[in-house]
């Protein structure tokens, strides 16, 4: 038997025994100190967060309601910890590893014109947004499929609205690593605008 403690990540309720607690805890404390300086600190934790409450609710289901310390060790393996960003160690073969290759198209409502379909294309298709919306143009003259298309991916395709999706949209993997770098780049944009 062991004590368990509900705790709130994400925005999202878990159950999660003690020493797993204990884990988590430490875990956050140190990602906490290691982003101490940045501007950005209050986002970047707040979207480290969404990203473990994804991962952490994928791992419970009817049959298991708790969160373990392996599902915790798990999440922080995907993740990546500190030190790995510290370092900058050959975080190319970090993201090999930890990529789970899940590479998703979403609009994206940062570079859109429209509705973001053609910019979402393009980084799904790593090519820049000019060139598909050439495509799409090109298709539109002859008989409007590029229009009819354009309207139903505008349709079908959800906006990539968390960091988590925009980094999936791109086909990099969700870590800290990724998710920081996000972060301070829509950070210095908002910076950059509001000084314009």
């Amino acid at each position: 038997m062991k004590i368990t403690v509900s705790i709130n990540i994400g925005g999202i309720a878990f159950h999660i025994d003690e020493d797993a607690y204990s884990e988590l805890k430490l875990y956050l404390r140190s990602l906490e100190r290691h982003f101490a300086g940045e501007e950005s600190l209050a986002e970047i934790m707040t979207d480290i967060e969404a990203r473990m409450a994804e991962l952490l609710k994928a791992r419970v289901n009817d049959y298991k309601q708790v969160i373990t310390i392996n599902d915790v060790r798990e999440v922080i393996s995907i993740l990546g910890t500190p030190e790995d960003i510290g370092g900058e160690s050959d975080w190319s073969s970090h993201e090999a590893v930890s990529s789970s290759g899940y590479h998703r198209m979403y609009r994206d409502p940062d570079k859109r014109i429209i509705a973001g379909v053609c910019s979402g294309v393009g980084a799904y298709w790593r090519l820049d947004p000019w060139i598909v919306r050439v495509i799409f143009i090109l298709l539109s003259l002859p008989g409007g499929l590029g229009v009819l298309v354009y309207i139903v991916l505008w349709i079908v395709l959800p906006e990539a609205r968390t960091t988590a999706q925009k980094i999936e949209m791109r086909g990099k993997p969700v870590n800290i690593h990724n998710i920081t770098d996000s972060v301070k780049e829509e950070f210095e944009n908002v910076k950059k605008n509001m000084n314009l």
